[in-house]
């Protein structure tokens, strides 16, 4: 017996011998990819961080770029600016109406992109696309030429116009994704225990494609409170918050700046977490 067998002993241990050393390999292979993952993470936070840390800096000149101490004090002194403190409530306001704008306009073209089949959808998607590829540049230079030659004067009213148009083919794309897996025959269900179409679209399938329309919403605030190249082509006499530290750039950007920029990302993360802990108790 012990004879035929002997054979394959040697092919048994050295299965059992590629086996630990392949394990390694993984191992460290996933090793490798969770540190190079972190290392992204922290590039990409690094200034963030820097911003924060320099809005407690007890800086003495009128730039504020090297660290001079920590204090408390520039917390307490937001309004010494009333300038910037407008530009500020300018940028907060004109993302909110160019938001709520492009969330209705948005939520409706996807479902309409998602769901039904028209003339002139592929001109649609390709018009959409556009707007989401084309640099900033070329569409800040558009809307400006296109507000003069109707003799519309640029200001307040031509940003959030000029927000709208660049953002709602966000939304629209990330509703439309959200509305492509629906499951239709929810909808054929209500309908066939005497809800109306009306009451089917708030009750049933608005709320299926709320997470979607919430995502889409946060990204149009996201892009319109922090665009610098569109605004700057049609803001006019109009000051937004990028625009005003552009400004102060050639005699000194303030820790009042990065305060506020640290509240507004403080705001951001906590929008962003209370719609994750929403959606996974949804799911």
């Amino acid at each position: 017996m012990s004879g035929p067998l002997s054979p394959a002993l040697p092919a048994e241990a050295e299965a059992s011998a590629v086996g630990p050393r392949r394990r390694r390999r993984v191992r460290w292979g996933d090793r490798l990819l969770f540190g190079y993952t972190w290392l992204v993470l922290l590039w990409l936070f690094a200034p963030i961080a820097v911003m924060i840390a320099f809005g407690f800096n007890d800086t003495r000149s009128k730039s504020n770029v090297s660290w001079q101490g920590f204090t408390f004090k520039w917390w307490g002194r937001l309004g010494d600016y009333p300038d910037l403190t407008a530009a500020v409530t300018n940028s907060i306001s004109i993302a909110l109406l160019a938001t709520l704008i492009t969330t209705v306009l948005g939520t409706l073209m996807g479902i309409a992109l998602g769901r039904y089949r028209f003339r002139g959808q592929a001109a649609t998607n390709l018009v959409m696309f556009a707007a989401i590829s084309s640099p900033e540049l070329v569409m800040g230079a558009s809307l400006l030429s296109l507000f003069i030659s109707l003799g519309v004067q640029t200001g307040y009213m031509t940003i959030v116009l000029a927000h709208v148009l660049f953002s709602v083919s966000f939304v629209a794309v990330t509703v439309r994704a959200r509305v492509v897996g629906l499951d239709g025959s929810i909808e054929e269900a209500a309908r066939d225990l005497g809800a109306s179409t009306w009451i089917t679209f708030w009750r049933v399938t608005f709320p299926m494609i709320l997470p979607g329309v919430v995502s889409g919403a946060l990204l149009a605030f996201a892009l319109s409170i922090d665009d610098f190249v569109i605004s700057q082509f049609t803001s006019g006499a109009t000051i937004t918050f990028p625009l005003w530290i552009y400004g102060a750039v050639r005699i000194g950007v303030p820790p009042q700046v990065n305060i506020l920029g640290t509240l507004i990302f403080a705001v951001g993360v906590a929008i962003a977490v209370v719609n994750t802990l929403t959606s996974r108790r949804r799911a």
